[in-house]
This record gives structure tokens, C-alpha cells and sequence, in this order.
């Protein structure tokens, strides 16, 4: 049943070999074909601005007030690409091979390689739209280093590349949008999928303002919606992300692969009180200089620049030695958990380690440091009132990115036809973790270069077909009546506790049981967990407001309703799963030295799940390796 549609042919033909091969629409046909897409981030501007260009008629959706202000925008760090600048022996194969050992070989060869071949196109289609990335004194392009690599490929706009990419697709966007090719509804957020005769053509939206429900017909509907690391409330996610999108879809038939890797990020603003509604990030780019440490002495209350050299303990040096703070995240959070849980903890709460760029300024000086990091120390002066040029910051791990998503395969179709999954959304590149600054580069390449060039395969058969259904199409009534009965049922419940009491007790118990380490015990114990918390939400939720107006309240309902049932998944998939693999790690699959212990003789596939009216079915994608011999991860 999951036929991955692999190309034919060596690792770095394939994509050549499946272009080669591809259905062509005419640029007059491509003007009876309607294409939806939900999402107006990198993945989502990109593939609706490409496929307006191309001579489609695209209608693009956010639920945000503009199409300008989709998370993309967060990831600041920088983007991947192997074009080896510096000449210190990057390569396309190199970059694959660390993107595939990333993640733990948890990915599928054929797409980690796709990746890194585009990547290089890919910087300069952005360079060319006017991203100013940072640049030598001669005028090259220059790079800096991130999590899990030796070499330094990461391009990067000082500490706003997530902005100035995010700003240049939206440009992009806009000019289509001008020239009357692609219509965009923000304030709208998609609520279901219509399914009809077995594929995806359309979907039920609310409008945000008004609170009408409005249906829209498509020959094909591309969901860019981004992960869903909210699940655990408190995330680096701003707090509008969510994964409904996507989870509509998963009932309706779309399977859901590998729903418990998420990604821990070790470098965000630590919890300072239960009343915060979301973390904040600190890009990992600061750990090309900055320094990890907590002190040595359990439980030290001295102020940091008080603390001796002799009484720092640098542990991601001191255990990881060749690859230093830039180990890879998965693995630096993990560090970070065990010396806070060992009492070595620092800040008011003793759940923060520190980082420290004293040595930094020490070599390179203040100037360059500024040049490099200047607006992150002015948002964490803003944010905590610390100047981190004289004092290290405090950090700590955080709910970050979901390498789950929708199960895609190579051309980016889920199990749905006619629904493609794009970007953080979907389960394609990064396996069990991912590296840093790959982000920005999947969603990217996925939005501009990939869908392009694959959703002509499925449009082109239905050319022949006829006139596609409308939304008087009696499965778009049956999708907009669920709808209606959802929220009614939501608005009538009339009981005492908020959205954000029961999401407060979700994301305990996801932190806790299903986040950074897992155990039998603790997931079966989240799971009945779990259930009460939904019982009690539908049985004493307060949503106020009605379902005519702009209603935030309902909103945050609606989408915790989902929630509900993705945390359940989560924890039956991370049960499951009994071994540890980059950001899943089961505390009874370990080394004597506390790493991570894969088993690749039973557990080398993706998982991917069917929903089953209440409970999920099982699904296996074997994975092949051809041309990599997995090996044990070490980054010692």
C-alpha cells in the first residue's frame, strides 16, 4: 500500500531520470486546473507563487492576518546548501550523508539526496529574489556552521534569515497575486478535507472575522501548515501554529508517519513561570561561539561570572569532543537534561544551563560578535533584561519541530490522491532528527523546485476526465455539516474550566512522558492520561463567545480538540517503537554511556498510521540503503 515511487536509477540520477520522465501540461491547460494551497509560509508562498507563474489558478489560505506573517519567519539561524564556499570539503554527497546520519537513518535515501542536490540552486533563486545574505569583505557569499557537521555550509542573513527569505517569497507572492493568478484568503483557517470518489478536492474554511464557513473546490489541495509542536503547549512555536490541517486530512485518509519525532531545540529562553503561554527561541547559530556550561558544584547559587574556569563544566566538549557545542540538537538537549536533572541546573528555577560568549568576544572581539549575533542579544536584553555581552545567557530545551507529519511519497502526494503534504508538514527528509538549518531549506526546495515539477504527474490525468465537482457536491454539504456540528457541540458544553486549563495538562504530560525521553511506563500511563483529559475537556470546557464573529476562544478549542487526539498517536507511535533513534529515545534502548541504541534489525522503516475510526492501524515502509551502510551515530 505505500509505494514510495522511487525513480530508477544511481542516487544522484534519480531525480534527473524522474524529471525526464514526467507528465507535461500545456501552459493553456494548466489554466483549467484549480490548485489549492494551505499555508503562506516558505513551503506555502513558494509553491502558490510558482505554480500562479506557471499558469495554474491557485487560491492560497492563512489563518494569520497576512500572508507575510507565517512562522517561517522564526527560524533565524541560516540555510543549508552544499556549495562549499569555503572550500573546506563540502560536497553534495557529504551534505546527504549528514542530513541521512542526522536523523538517525530514519529516512529514505532517494529524498535526504534530492535535498542536498537542490540546496545549491536553491541560493542562488533566492540571491537572484534579493535575500541579502551576509557576505565576505570581497563580495562572496558567507557561511557558518551548524549542529551535527564539520564543515560550514549554512547561509545566513545575520540572526533574520527566516525573515528574509519569508519576505522574499512573500514578494513573489504578491506579484501573482497583482497579476490576478493566485487569490489569497487570509483570516481563514481550514477546518476539514473533501474527499470525493477517494480524492482530495477541496476543503472547508472558516472565515476568521466573520465566522461563516465557506467551502472550496480544487483539483488538488497542497497543505503547507507547518508542525505541530503546540501539542506541548509551551514550544518555540508562536502560539496561532497548530496541527489541525493536517490532522482533518489523517481522517479523512491521509496516514500519519512517524508522529512522535519531534524535535527538543537546546538553545531556547527556559520557563521562568507556569502562567507563560510559549518560549522563546535563541537561534543555534549563537553556538558557533558561544560556550555551554553549568558549574560543577550541584545546586551553585553564585552569579555566573563569579564561577571560577576551573569550576565550569563544558560538557558538550567534554563528551563530544570532535563536534564540541555544535553537536547536534537532539543530543545537546538530552545533555543539557541530564545535568539539570544531576542538580547542576542554573537561573531561578535551576532548569537552565549557560551559554556563555566571553571566550568568543575574547578572540574575535566585540565588534564581530555584534556583526554576527547583534539582534539576538538586543531581543534577549529585551526579553530578560541581561546584557549577554558581559553576562552568559541562561538556555534550555524546548518543544521545537515535528519530523512527523503526513506520509508523503517521493513526488510529495500523501496517501490521499490529489492532497500533497509540503514543508515541516509532511514526514520526507530529516528521519528522526533534524540538523539545524534544514528547515528553511526543506520547505523551500519543496515549495519552489519540487511540487512544480511533480503535481503536474496527477493534474494532467484529470484533463480527460471532465468537469471536476463543485461545492454543491453533496460530500462538500456532508464536510461543512461535521463542521457546524463540531463547533455547536464546542459553544454548548457551557462548562467551567478554559482551553488553556485542559492544554496546560496536555503539554505536563506530553513534556513529561513523550518529549526528550520516553519508557513504557510513562507512555502507557500518558495514554490513560491522555483520554481523561479529553473526556474532560469535552465535558467541562467554558468557550464563550458564539460561533458569528471572531472568536479566539473557539479557535484555541477547535484546534486543543485535535490535539487531543494527535497526543494519543504520538504516544501509541512512541510505544511502538522500541528502540532509540535521534529524537526518540527509550530509556530501556540505551548504551552503558547513556547514548542512543537503534535497532535497525527490527525497526527500519517509517511507521506510518491509518486513523481507524477512534484507534490507528500500522503501516510499514521499509527502508533501503544502497549506497550508506547505517552505522552506530557517534559524534564523539
Amino acid at each position: 500500500m505505500l509505494d514510495p515511487k522511487i525513480p530508477e536509477g544511481p542516487l544522484e540520477h534519480k531525480w534527473r531520470n524522474y524529471q525526464t520522465q514526467a507528465r507535461l501540461i500545456n501552459p493553456a491547460n494548466k489554466k483549467r486546473l484549480k490548485v489549492i494551497v494551505v499555508g503562506t509560509g516558505l513551503a506555502g508562498a513558494g509553491a502558490a507563487a510558482t505554480l500562479g507563474e506557471l499558469g495554474y489558478e491557485v487560491e492560497c489560505f492563512c489563518y494569520q492576518d497576512s500572508a507575510r506573517r507565517a512562522h517561517s519567519v522564526a527560524a533565524q539561524g541560516g540555510i543549508n546548501a552544499a556549495k562549499n564556499y569555503q572550500h573546506d570539503g563540502d560536497s553534495i554527497w557529504r551534505m546527504f550523508y549528514d542530513t541521512l546520519k542526522g536523523g538517525d537513518f530514519r529516512s529514505r535515501e532517494a529524498n535526504v539526496y534530492r535535498l542536498a542536490e537542490l540546496s545549491a540552486p536553491l541560493i542562488d533563486h533566492f540571491t537572484q529574489q534579493g535575500v541579502p545574505f551576509a557576505r565576505e569583505y570581497g563580495g562572496v557569499l558567507v557561511n557558518r556552521s551548524f549542529g551535527g557537521v564539520q564543515v560550514q555550509r549554512t547561509f545566513y542573513a545575520r540572526g533574520q534569515t527566516g525573515q528574509q527569505l519569508l519576505l522574499a517569497a512573500y514578494s513573489q507572492l504578491s506579484k501573482m497575486k497583482r497579476a490576478g493568478k493566485v487569490a489569497v484568503f487570509a483570516r481563514h483557517e481550514m477546518l476539514d478535507l473533501v474527499v470525493i470518489d477517494g480524492r482530495a478536492r477541496g476543503i472547508i474554511a472558516r472565515d476568521l472575522v466573520t465566522g461563516e464557513l465557506k467551502r472550496f473546490a480544487a483539483d488538488a489541495v497542497v497543505l503547507a501548515t507547518g508542525g505541530y509542536s503546540r501539542v506541548f503547549r509551551l514550544s518555540t512555536l508562536a502560539i496561532g501554529c497548530n496541527g489541525s490541517a493536517i490532522w482533518k486530512a489523517h481522517k479523512r485518509g491521509a496516514f500519519f508517519a512517524a508522529p512522535s519525532f519531534t524535535q527538543i531545540h537546546p538553545t531556547a529562553l527556559p520557563q521562568s513561570s507556569d502562567a507563560q503561554s510559549k518560549l522563546t527561541l535563541m537561534s543555534e547559530s549563537l553556538r558557533n561561539d558561544g560556550r555551554i556550561w553549568v558549574p560543577t558544584k550541584r545546586g551553585d547559587d553564585r552569579k555566573p561570572n563569579e564561577i571560577p574556569e576551573e569550576e565550569r563544566d563544558y560538557y558538550l566538549e567534554r563528551r563530544y569532543p570532535s563536534f564540541g557545542n555544535l553537536a547536534p540538537r537532539d543530543i545537546s538537549s538530552r545533555a543539557a537534561k541530564e545535568r539539570i536533572d544531576a542538580g547542576h541546573g542554573v537561573g531561578p528555577l535551576k532548569n537552565a544551563v549557560y551559554l556563555d560568549f566571553r571566550h568568543a568576544i575574547e578572540r574575535l572581539g566585540l565588534d564581530t560578535i555584534r556583526d554576527r549575533y547583534g539582534n539576538l542579544f538586543t531581543m534577549y536584553k529585551k526579553i530578560t533584561g541581561v546584557d549577554a555581552y558581559t553576562e552568559p545567557m541562561l538556555i534550555s530545551p524546548a518543544a521545537h519541530f515535528s519530523m512527523g507529519g503526513l506520509w508523503v511519497d517521493y513526488e510529495l502526494m500523501t496517501t490521499i490522491p490529489g492532497l500533497y503534504a509540503i514543508g515541516e508538514c509532511n514526514y520526507a527528509d530529516h528521519g528522526a532528527n533534524r540538523l539545524g538549518a534544514n528547515s528553511l531549506l526543506q520547505a523551500s526546495i519543496d515549495g519552489y523546485f519540487i511540487l512544480p515539477n511533480t503535481i503536474n504527474n496527477y493534474l494532467e490525468q484529470l484533463l480527460s476526465e471532465g468537469e471536476a465537482p463543485g461545492v454543491d457536491h453533496p460530500e462538500f454539504e456532508k464536510a461543512e455539516r461535521e463542521v457546524a456540528e463540531c463547533i455547536t457541540r464546542l459553544l454548548s458544553v457551557d462548562g467551567r474550566s478554559t482551553v488553556d486549563h485542559f492544554h496546560r495538562e496536555l503539554g505536563k504530560v506530553m513534556w513529561q512522558e513523550c518529549a526528550m525521553s520516553r519508557n513504557r511506563k510513562g507512555l502507557e500511563s500518558a495514554l490513560v492520561r491522555i483520554a481523561e483529559i479529553r473526556d474532560a475537556f469535552w465535558g467541562d470546557v467554558r468557550v464563550t463567545g458564539t460561533a458569528q464573529e471572531m472568536n479566539g476562544d473557539l479557535e484555541k478549542a477547535l484546534r486543543l480538540a485535535d490535539f487531543l487526539e494527535l497526543a494519543e498517536l504520538m504516544c501509541t507511535d512512541a510505544l511502538q517503537r522500541e528502540e532509540s533513534c535521534g529524537a526518540h529515545f527509550r530509556e530501556e534502548y540505551q548504551t552503558p554511556e547513556g547514548e542512543a541504541l537503534r535497532r535497525d534489525d527490527a525497526f527500519a522503516f517509517v511507521s506510518a498510521w491509518e486513523y481507524n475510526g477512534g484507534s490507528f492501524r500500522l503501516y510499514r515502509e521499509p527502508l533501503h540503503f544502497e549506497y550508506v551502510q547505517p552505522t552506530v551515530r557517534s559524534y564523539k
